[in-house]
């Protein structure tokens, strides 16, 4: 069975570390990642994915990364419920196995943006320039 799942976004807030009651560190955050596509209006959404990473990657998750961090992240999804004023909660996280830097620690400390800024629409490289119409591609034009 594979349970893999890899995500690149900016972190919302600072990492909470905190320490089990046998000296376990782990720490929980949330990644906004921001979806390929746009709604209708024109803009993109992010989903909000909370994290979780334990041990010595905790401690190096919450000194390093603060919210607005761009960080790369690989995982797997954990489930689980809990009993809040009589009803069941259920959870979905990804518990991080990989944390990946995607940006230096300048550039990191420097950007506190939003995450869900608007974003210029990437230009359509099949637009021909002279006219801003489509080009017209079949499959007979494709090498493969």
């Amino acid at each position: 069975m594979i349970n893999n799942v890899t995500l690149t976004g900016r972190l919302t807030k600072d990492p909470e570390l905190r320490y089990s009651q046998s000296g376990t560190a782990f720490t929980n955050s949330t990644i906004a990642v921001q979806r390929n596509f746009t709604n209708q209006q024109g803009e993109r959404e992010s989903d909000f994915i909370r994290l979780t990473a334990s041990g010595k990657r905790a401690e190096t998750f919450a000194n390093y990364c603060h919210k607005g961090s761009l960080i790369g992240v690989t995982g797997e999804i954990r489930t689980g419920s809990y009993d809040k004023n009589g009803q069941k909660v259920y959870t979905t996280d990804v518990n991080v196995n990989q944390l990946t830097f995607l940006e230096s620690k300048s550039q990191s400390s420097n950007n506190h943006q939003a995450t869900n800024q608007q974003q210029p629409p990437a230009s359509d490289p099949f637009a021909n320039s002279s006219n801003g119409k489509q080009i017209d591609i079949s499959d007979d034009d494709l090498p493969f």
